[in-house]
Protein backbone atom coordinates (compact mmCIF):
# COMPACT_ATOMS: atom_id res chain seq x y z
CA UNK A 1 0.00 0.00 0.00
CA UNK A 2 1.53 3.94 -1.06
CA UNK A 3 1.90 6.20 1.09
CA UNK A 4 2.72 9.88 1.03
CA UNK A 5 5.26 11.69 3.97
CA UNK A 6 5.86 15.39 3.73
CA UNK A 7 8.90 17.07 4.44
CA UNK A 8 10.20 20.17 3.57
CA UNK A 9 7.66 22.81 1.85
CA UNK A 10 4.93 21.74 4.30
CA UNK A 11 3.43 24.57 5.58
CA UNK A 12 6.02 26.62 4.17
CA UNK A 13 7.48 27.71 0.58
CA UNK A 14 10.96 26.19 0.42
CA UNK A 15 12.92 22.75 0.88
CA UNK A 16 10.47 21.09 -1.40
CA UNK A 17 10.97 17.53 0.14
CA UNK A 18 8.29 14.80 0.01
CA UNK A 19 8.55 10.59 0.06
CA UNK A 20 6.64 8.26 -1.63
CA UNK A 21 6.67 4.93 0.18
CA UNK A 22 6.07 2.04 -2.39
CA UNK A 23 6.67 -1.76 -2.27
CA UNK A 24 10.10 -1.19 -3.85
CA UNK A 25 11.41 1.35 -1.05
CA UNK A 26 10.78 5.19 -0.91
CA UNK A 27 10.97 7.18 -3.61
CA UNK A 28 11.63 11.39 -3.04
CA UNK A 29 9.57 14.21 -5.30
CA UNK A 30 12.19 16.89 -5.22
CA UNK A 31 15.21 17.72 -2.90
CA UNK A 32 15.58 21.00 -2.42
CA UNK A 33 17.34 23.62 -0.01
CA UNK A 34 15.50 25.53 2.92
CA UNK A 35 16.16 29.34 3.04
CA UNK A 36 15.66 31.85 5.43
CA UNK A 37 17.39 32.04 9.15
CA UNK A 38 20.94 30.80 9.29
CA UNK A 39 20.84 28.79 11.73
CA UNK A 40 17.23 27.04 11.46
CA UNK A 41 18.26 26.42 7.69
CA UNK A 42 21.11 25.27 8.25
CA UNK A 43 19.81 22.62 10.29
CA UNK A 44 17.10 21.59 8.55
CA UNK A 45 19.15 21.17 5.33
CA UNK A 46 21.43 18.83 7.05
CA UNK A 47 18.78 16.80 8.86
CA UNK A 48 17.28 14.27 6.44
CA UNK A 49 13.71 12.95 7.53
CA UNK A 50 15.37 9.24 6.61
CA UNK A 51 18.78 8.21 5.59
CA UNK A 52 19.59 9.00 1.97
CA UNK A 53 20.94 5.20 1.03
CA UNK A 54 17.55 4.15 1.44
CA UNK A 55 16.02 6.23 -1.24
CA UNK A 56 15.18 4.11 -4.44
CA UNK A 57 15.00 7.05 -6.57
CA UNK A 58 14.35 10.88 -6.96
CA UNK A 59 11.79 12.25 -9.27
CA UNK A 60 12.96 16.04 -10.02
CA UNK A 61 10.47 18.70 -11.04
CA UNK A 62 12.56 21.61 -11.89
CA UNK A 63 16.53 23.16 -11.44
CA UNK A 64 15.28 25.58 -9.13
CA UNK A 65 17.58 25.50 -5.73
CA UNK A 66 14.14 24.85 -3.39
CA UNK A 67 13.21 21.99 -5.03
CA UNK A 68 17.28 20.65 -6.50
CA UNK A 69 19.72 22.61 -4.22
CA UNK A 70 19.51 19.31 -1.53
CA UNK A 71 20.80 16.60 -4.39
CA UNK A 72 24.53 16.96 -3.73
CA UNK A 73 23.34 16.69 0.77
CA UNK A 74 21.71 13.82 -0.38
CA UNK A 75 24.48 12.37 -2.79
CA UNK A 76 26.94 13.27 -0.07
CA UNK A 77 25.04 11.51 2.91
CA UNK A 78 24.89 8.22 0.97
CA UNK A 79 22.34 8.39 -2.10
CA UNK A 80 22.85 6.38 -5.19
CA UNK A 81 19.81 5.74 -6.91
CA UNK A 82 18.58 7.20 -10.11
CA UNK A 83 17.53 11.31 -10.53
CA UNK A 84 14.75 11.76 -13.27
CA UNK A 85 14.37 15.20 -14.66
CA UNK A 86 13.93 16.19 -18.02
CA UNK A 87 16.96 16.98 -20.32
CA UNK A 88 16.79 20.62 -19.74
CA UNK A 89 16.53 20.50 -16.01
CA UNK A 90 19.66 17.84 -15.87
CA UNK A 91 21.69 20.77 -17.86
CA UNK A 92 20.27 23.25 -15.69
CA UNK A 93 21.46 21.69 -12.28
CA UNK A 94 24.79 20.42 -13.76
CA UNK A 95 25.39 24.49 -13.59
CA UNK A 96 23.13 25.75 -10.93
CA UNK A 97 24.30 22.84 -8.34
CA UNK A 98 28.21 23.45 -8.91
CA UNK A 99 27.37 27.34 -8.40
CA UNK A 100 25.17 26.43 -5.08
CA UNK A 101 27.92 24.44 -4.17
CA UNK A 102 30.57 27.41 -4.13
CA UNK A 103 27.96 29.67 -1.93
CA UNK A 104 28.12 26.29 0.54
CA UNK A 105 31.76 26.37 0.93
CA UNK A 106 31.82 30.67 0.46
CA UNK A 107 29.26 30.93 3.51
CA UNK A 108 31.12 28.20 5.34
CA UNK A 109 34.80 29.86 5.05
CA UNK A 110 33.04 33.34 6.40
CA UNK A 111 31.59 32.67 9.08
CA UNK A 112 34.82 30.24 10.27
CA UNK A 113 37.24 33.03 9.55
CA UNK A 114 34.41 35.97 10.68
CA UNK A 115 31.97 35.05 12.99
CA UNK A 116 33.08 31.52 14.66
CA UNK A 117 34.22 32.13 18.39
CA UNK A 118 36.71 29.67 18.16
CA UNK A 119 37.23 25.76 16.43
CA UNK A 120 34.38 24.73 18.59
CA UNK A 121 32.59 26.66 16.68
CA UNK A 122 33.63 26.30 12.85
CA UNK A 123 30.98 24.73 10.79
CA UNK A 124 31.40 22.39 7.48
CA UNK A 125 29.82 23.44 4.26
CA UNK A 126 26.58 21.81 3.27
CA UNK A 127 28.09 20.21 0.59
CA UNK A 128 31.16 20.98 -1.75
CA UNK A 129 31.93 20.61 -5.53
CA UNK A 130 32.91 17.51 -5.20
CA UNK A 131 29.62 16.48 -4.17
CA UNK A 132 27.80 18.42 -6.81
CA UNK A 133 30.09 16.43 -9.65
CA UNK A 134 29.43 13.36 -7.69
CA UNK A 135 25.74 14.19 -8.03
CA UNK A 136 25.67 14.56 -12.15
CA UNK A 137 26.22 10.82 -13.06
CA UNK A 138 22.45 9.45 -11.24
CA UNK A 139 21.20 12.56 -13.13
CA UNK A 140 18.70 10.72 -16.13
CA UNK A 141 16.88 13.04 -18.78
CA UNK A 142 13.11 11.81 -19.49
CA UNK A 143 11.92 13.67 -22.29
CA UNK A 144 8.10 15.20 -21.78
CA UNK A 145 5.31 12.48 -22.07
CA UNK A 146 7.71 9.90 -22.38
CA UNK A 147 6.66 6.60 -19.88
CA UNK A 148 9.45 5.30 -17.16
CA UNK A 149 9.60 3.23 -14.56
CA UNK A 150 11.18 4.38 -11.28
CA UNK A 151 10.32 1.23 -8.96
CA UNK A 152 8.95 -2.21 -9.59
CA UNK A 153 5.34 -1.75 -9.95
CA UNK A 154 5.80 2.29 -10.47
CA UNK A 155 5.68 4.97 -13.68
CA UNK A 156 5.78 8.36 -14.55
CA UNK A 157 5.42 10.80 -17.22
CA UNK A 158 6.59 14.22 -17.18
CA UNK A 159 4.61 17.10 -18.21
CA UNK A 160 5.43 20.38 -19.45
CA UNK A 161 4.65 23.00 -15.97
CA UNK A 162 5.16 26.03 -17.52
CA UNK A 163 7.16 27.23 -14.72
CA UNK A 164 11.02 27.47 -15.70
CA UNK A 165 12.67 25.50 -18.39
CA UNK A 166 12.37 22.31 -17.99
CA UNK A 167 9.91 22.19 -15.50
CA UNK A 168 7.66 19.46 -14.90
CA UNK A 169 4.51 18.36 -13.36
CA UNK A 170 4.59 14.24 -12.60
CA UNK A 171 2.33 11.75 -12.94
CA UNK A 172 2.80 9.25 -11.22
CA UNK A 173 1.19 5.79 -11.70
CA UNK A 174 1.37 2.88 -8.57
CA UNK A 175 -0.09 -0.45 -10.32
CA UNK A 176 0.32 -2.49 -7.41
CA UNK A 177 -1.36 -4.02 -4.82
CA UNK A 178 -4.27 -1.71 -5.78
CA UNK A 179 -3.54 1.26 -9.12
CA UNK A 180 -2.80 4.77 -8.07
CA UNK A 181 -2.62 7.98 -9.99
CA UNK A 182 -1.05 10.77 -8.45
CA UNK A 183 -0.52 14.37 -9.90
CA UNK A 184 2.86 16.11 -8.57
CA UNK A 185 2.42 19.68 -9.85
CA UNK A 186 6.28 20.59 -8.66
CA UNK A 187 5.90 24.49 -9.62
CA UNK A 188 3.13 25.67 -11.85
CA UNK A 189 3.44 28.27 -14.02
CA UNK A 190 1.25 30.77 -15.80
CA UNK A 191 -0.70 30.37 -19.00
CA UNK A 192 0.03 32.83 -21.42
CA UNK A 193 3.81 33.75 -20.22
CA UNK A 194 6.90 34.62 -21.98
CA UNK A 195 9.41 32.15 -23.17
CA UNK A 196 8.44 28.89 -22.69
CA UNK A 197 5.17 26.98 -23.23
CA UNK A 198 1.86 26.73 -21.43
CA UNK A 199 1.19 24.26 -18.75
CA UNK A 200 -0.11 21.14 -20.03
CA UNK A 201 -3.64 21.03 -20.38
CA UNK A 202 -6.09 19.55 -19.57
CA UNK A 203 -4.29 17.32 -16.45
CA UNK A 204 -4.70 13.89 -16.40
CA UNK A 205 -7.50 12.68 -14.13
CA UNK A 206 -5.73 11.09 -11.15
CA UNK A 207 -7.14 9.89 -7.82
CA UNK A 208 -4.55 12.27 -5.81
CA UNK A 209 -3.32 16.13 -6.33
CA UNK A 210 0.06 17.31 -4.73
CA UNK A 211 -0.14 20.79 -5.44
CA UNK A 212 1.73 24.12 -4.87
CA UNK A 213 -0.08 26.98 -3.54
CA UNK A 214 2.43 29.65 -3.83
CA UNK A 215 -0.02 32.41 -5.03
CA UNK A 216 -3.67 30.82 -4.31
CA UNK A 217 -4.81 33.54 -2.90
CA UNK A 218 -3.46 36.23 -5.52
CA UNK A 219 -4.35 37.33 -8.99
CA UNK A 220 -1.24 38.47 -10.99
CA UNK A 221 -0.96 41.48 -13.09
CA UNK A 222 -0.86 40.47 -16.85
CA UNK A 223 3.00 39.88 -17.44
CA UNK A 224 2.48 42.15 -20.81
CA UNK A 225 1.48 44.94 -18.83
CA UNK A 226 4.53 44.48 -16.98
CA UNK A 227 6.87 45.14 -19.69
CA UNK A 228 5.57 48.43 -19.63
CA UNK A 229 5.65 48.78 -15.89
CA UNK A 230 9.07 48.31 -16.07
CA UNK A 231 10.15 50.52 -19.33
CA UNK A 232 8.28 53.17 -17.12
CA UNK A 233 10.06 52.46 -13.80
CA UNK A 234 13.42 52.50 -15.48
CA UNK A 235 12.91 55.80 -17.30
CA UNK A 236 11.77 57.36 -13.86
CA UNK A 237 14.80 56.09 -12.49
CA UNK A 238 17.15 57.49 -15.35
CA UNK A 239 15.51 61.16 -15.25
CA UNK A 240 16.04 61.03 -11.42
CA UNK A 241 20.15 59.83 -12.66
CA UNK A 242 19.82 56.63 -10.70
CA UNK A 243 20.76 52.63 -11.09
CA UNK A 244 18.17 50.09 -11.58
CA UNK A 245 19.12 47.37 -8.90
CA UNK A 246 16.86 43.87 -9.91
CA UNK A 247 17.37 40.93 -7.61
CA UNK A 248 16.44 37.48 -10.10
CA UNK A 249 16.42 34.13 -10.27
CA UNK A 250 19.28 33.06 -12.28
CA UNK A 251 16.73 30.61 -13.79
CA UNK A 252 13.47 32.30 -15.61
CA UNK A 253 13.36 35.41 -14.31
CA UNK A 254 16.81 36.69 -15.13
CA UNK A 255 15.96 35.48 -19.00
CA UNK A 256 12.52 37.09 -18.85
CA UNK A 257 13.81 40.16 -17.91
CA UNK A 258 16.02 40.71 -20.26
CA UNK A 259 14.28 39.03 -23.21
CA UNK A 260 11.16 41.86 -22.25
CA UNK A 261 14.17 44.67 -22.71
CA UNK A 262 15.05 43.17 -25.95
CA UNK A 263 11.51 43.37 -26.88
CA UNK A 264 11.12 47.22 -25.61
CA UNK A 265 13.93 48.29 -27.39
CA UNK A 266 13.39 46.36 -30.76
CA UNK A 267 10.03 47.71 -30.10
CA UNK A 268 11.74 51.79 -29.85
CA UNK A 269 10.21 51.91 -26.10
CA UNK A 270 12.65 51.86 -24.49
CA UNK A 271 16.29 53.98 -25.24
CA UNK A 272 19.67 51.49 -25.57
CA UNK A 273 21.04 51.80 -22.02
CA UNK A 274 23.32 49.76 -20.30
CA UNK A 275 22.16 46.63 -18.82
CA UNK A 276 24.37 43.88 -16.38
CA UNK A 277 23.41 40.71 -15.73
CA UNK A 278 25.78 40.35 -12.73
CA UNK A 279 25.99 36.47 -12.16
CA UNK A 280 28.40 33.82 -14.05
CA UNK A 281 25.17 31.50 -12.61
CA UNK A 282 23.02 33.62 -14.76
CA UNK A 283 25.19 32.72 -17.99
CA UNK A 284 25.70 29.77 -17.75
CA UNK A 285 22.11 29.14 -16.98
CA UNK A 286 21.37 31.51 -20.32
CA UNK A 287 23.44 29.13 -22.52
CA UNK A 288 21.41 26.24 -21.56
CA UNK A 289 18.35 28.22 -22.42
CA UNK A 290 19.93 28.42 -26.16
CA UNK A 291 20.91 24.58 -26.10
CA UNK A 292 16.71 24.18 -25.40
CA UNK A 293 14.59 25.87 -28.00
CA UNK A 294 12.31 23.34 -27.87
CA UNK A 295 10.75 24.52 -24.66
CA UNK A 296 10.21 28.33 -26.33
CA UNK A 297 6.86 29.14 -27.25
CA UNK A 298 5.83 30.13 -30.67
CA UNK A 299 6.24 33.85 -29.80
CA UNK A 300 9.73 33.63 -28.45
CA UNK A 301 10.40 31.44 -31.19
CA UNK A 302 10.08 33.90 -33.75
CA UNK A 303 11.31 36.30 -31.89
CA UNK A 304 14.81 34.15 -32.25
CA UNK A 305 14.16 33.72 -36.12
CA UNK A 306 13.58 37.83 -36.66
CA UNK A 307 15.83 39.34 -34.49
CA UNK A 308 18.42 36.99 -33.37
CA UNK A 309 19.53 35.60 -29.59
CA UNK A 310 16.48 36.93 -27.39
CA UNK A 311 18.76 36.94 -24.25
CA UNK A 312 22.20 38.44 -25.77
CA UNK A 313 21.17 41.43 -27.86
CA UNK A 314 23.65 44.72 -28.13
CA UNK A 315 23.09 46.06 -24.99
CA UNK A 316 23.44 43.46 -22.54
CA UNK A 317 26.87 42.62 -21.06
CA UNK A 318 27.03 39.64 -18.82
CA UNK A 319 29.77 40.44 -16.20
CA UNK A 320 32.24 36.97 -15.57
CA UNK A 321 34.85 38.23 -13.05
CA UNK A 322 34.80 40.07 -9.38
CA UNK A 323 36.94 42.73 -10.61
CA UNK A 324 34.30 43.21 -13.39
CA UNK A 325 31.25 43.07 -10.69
CA UNK A 326 32.90 45.61 -8.46
CA UNK A 327 33.18 48.23 -11.43
CA UNK A 328 30.05 48.63 -11.67
CA UNK A 329 29.58 50.12 -8.47
CA UNK A 330 31.82 52.69 -9.54
CA UNK A 331 29.82 53.23 -12.44
CA UNK A 332 27.88 56.87 -12.41
CA UNK A 333 25.90 56.39 -15.63
CA UNK A 334 22.30 55.33 -15.35
CA UNK A 335 21.70 51.18 -15.58
CA UNK A 336 20.08 48.27 -15.03
CA UNK A 337 21.86 45.32 -12.66
CA UNK A 338 19.89 42.15 -12.61
CA UNK A 339 21.96 40.13 -9.82
CA UNK A 340 21.11 36.75 -7.92
CA UNK A 341 19.97 35.34 -5.84
CA UNK A 342 16.59 36.09 -6.02
CA UNK A 343 15.44 36.53 -2.56
CA UNK A 344 18.54 38.60 -1.74
CA UNK A 345 20.11 35.83 0.45
CA UNK A 346 23.55 35.33 -1.13
CA UNK A 347 25.30 35.90 -4.33
CA UNK A 348 26.42 39.61 -6.04
CA UNK A 349 23.09 41.39 -5.64
CA UNK A 350 24.09 41.37 -1.72
CA UNK A 351 27.09 43.98 -2.99
CA UNK A 352 24.75 45.93 -5.39
CA UNK A 353 22.43 46.30 -2.38
CA UNK A 354 25.10 47.81 -0.11
CA UNK A 355 26.23 50.25 -2.21
CA UNK A 356 22.61 51.30 -3.66
CA UNK A 357 20.05 51.04 -1.33
CA UNK A 358 20.94 54.68 0.64
CA UNK A 359 20.36 56.39 -2.49
CA UNK A 360 17.15 57.76 -3.06
CA UNK A 361 17.76 58.54 -6.97
CA UNK A 362 18.14 54.63 -7.11
CA UNK A 363 15.47 51.93 -7.86
CA UNK A 364 15.13 48.18 -6.25
CA UNK A 365 12.83 46.19 -8.22
CA UNK A 366 11.38 43.30 -6.49
CA UNK A 367 9.86 41.04 -9.28
CA UNK A 368 9.76 37.30 -7.48
CA UNK A 369 8.51 35.78 -4.41
CA UNK A 370 10.00 36.47 -1.36
CA UNK A 371 10.01 33.95 1.29
CA UNK A 372 9.52 34.97 5.49
CA UNK A 373 12.91 35.81 7.23
CA UNK A 374 14.72 36.77 3.65
CA UNK A 375 16.18 40.03 3.14
CA UNK A 376 13.75 40.33 0.04
CA UNK A 377 11.15 40.26 2.14
CA UNK A 378 12.28 43.10 4.39
CA UNK A 379 13.12 44.98 1.21
CA UNK A 380 9.58 44.27 0.03
CA UNK A 381 8.70 45.57 3.94
CA UNK A 382 10.10 48.99 3.07
CA UNK A 383 11.84 48.53 6.35
CA UNK A 384 13.80 51.18 7.93
CA UNK A 385 16.88 49.29 7.88
CA UNK A 386 18.41 46.16 6.12
CA UNK A 387 21.17 44.38 7.64
CA UNK A 388 23.78 43.17 4.99
CA UNK A 389 26.83 41.47 5.25
CA UNK A 390 26.32 42.07 9.18
CA UNK A 391 26.12 46.12 8.92
CA UNK A 392 22.72 48.06 8.99
CA UNK A 393 22.08 50.17 6.04
CA UNK A 394 19.58 52.46 5.39
CA UNK A 395 16.11 51.71 3.08
CA UNK A 396 16.56 54.97 0.74
CA UNK A 397 16.34 54.07 -2.59
CA UNK A 398 12.96 53.55 -4.10
CA UNK A 399 11.36 50.17 -3.71
CA UNK A 400 9.25 48.68 -6.60
CA UNK A 401 7.34 45.42 -6.76
CA UNK A 402 6.31 44.02 -9.78
CA UNK A 403 4.19 40.61 -9.13
CA UNK A 404 3.39 40.27 -13.12
CA UNK A 405 6.62 38.29 -13.31
CA UNK A 406 6.02 35.11 -11.36
CA UNK A 407 6.92 32.41 -12.65
CA UNK A 408 4.26 31.06 -10.37
CA UNK A 409 0.62 29.90 -11.15
CA UNK A 410 -2.39 32.41 -9.41
CA UNK A 411 -5.93 31.40 -8.19
CA UNK A 412 -6.97 31.71 -12.03
CA UNK A 413 -3.93 29.54 -13.43
CA UNK A 414 -5.28 26.79 -10.52
CA UNK A 415 -8.81 27.05 -11.14
CA UNK A 416 -7.98 26.77 -14.79
CA UNK A 417 -6.16 23.64 -14.23
CA UNK A 418 -7.96 22.26 -11.41
CA UNK A 419 -11.51 22.33 -13.05
CA UNK A 420 -11.47 19.23 -15.28
CA UNK A 421 -9.82 17.25 -12.57
CA UNK A 422 -11.16 18.45 -9.24
CA UNK A 423 -14.48 16.24 -8.62
CA UNK A 424 -12.81 12.89 -9.02
CA UNK A 425 -10.04 13.25 -6.76
CA UNK A 426 -10.02 11.12 -3.65
CA UNK A 427 -7.91 13.74 -1.78
CA UNK A 428 -5.77 16.63 -2.25
CA UNK A 429 -2.59 17.92 -0.52
CA UNK A 430 -1.49 21.73 -0.71
CA UNK A 431 2.02 22.09 -0.47
CA UNK A 432 4.34 25.05 -1.21
CA UNK A 433 2.84 27.97 0.73
CA UNK A 434 2.37 29.54 4.16
CA UNK A 435 -0.21 31.27 6.04
CA UNK A 436 -3.16 32.14 3.82
CA UNK A 437 -2.07 30.41 0.69
CA UNK A 438 -2.96 26.71 1.28
CA UNK A 439 -6.30 27.87 2.82
CA UNK A 440 -6.73 29.70 -0.26
CA UNK A 441 -5.98 26.35 -2.39
CA UNK A 442 -8.46 24.73 -0.13
CA UNK A 443 -11.11 26.99 -1.23
CA UNK A 444 -10.15 26.89 -4.58
CA UNK A 445 -10.43 23.20 -4.80
CA UNK A 446 -13.49 23.01 -2.80
CA UNK A 447 -15.39 25.25 -5.00
CA UNK A 448 -14.36 22.73 -7.70
CA UNK A 449 -15.59 19.83 -5.94
CA UNK A 450 -12.61 18.34 -4.32
CA UNK A 451 -14.03 18.46 -0.35
CA UNK A 452 -10.96 16.31 0.80
CA UNK A 453 -8.51 18.83 0.55
CA UNK A 454 -5.30 18.29 3.14
CA UNK A 455 -2.71 21.25 4.70
CA UNK A 456 -0.04 18.36 5.72
CA UNK A 457 2.39 19.13 8.42
CA UNK A 458 6.04 18.53 8.37
CA UNK A 459 6.38 14.91 8.75
CA UNK A 460 2.58 14.00 8.39
CA UNK A 461 2.14 10.75 6.59
CA UNK A 462 -1.11 9.67 4.63
CA UNK A 463 -1.93 6.51 2.91
CA UNK A 464 -3.56 6.14 -0.49
CA UNK A 465 -6.16 3.70 -1.03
Amino acid sequence: MAELEFHGAAQEVTGSFHVLHVDDGPVALDCGLFQGKRGQSRQKNLDFPLPPSKLKAVLLSHAHMDHSGNIPGLVRNGFSGPIYATPATCDLCDVMLADSAKIQEEDARFWNEKRATGPDDYIEPLYTAEDARASHKYFHGVNYDTPFNFAQGCSARLLEAGHILGSASMLIEIANPKPVRILYTGDLGRFRQPILRDPASPLPQVDYLITECTYANRRHDEAANMKERLVWIINQTRLAGGKVIIPAFSVGRTQMIVYFLAQAIAEGLLDPLPIYVDSPLSFNATEVFKKHPECYDEETSEFLHSNGDPFGFGSTHYTASVEESKRLNERKESCVIIASSGMCEAGRILHHLKNNVENEANTVIIVGFQAQHTLGRRIVERREEIKIYGRMYKLLCRVETLNGFSAHADMDDFTRSFAPIAKNLKAAFAVHGEGAQPLAMQDILHKLGCQNVHIPAPGERFTLE
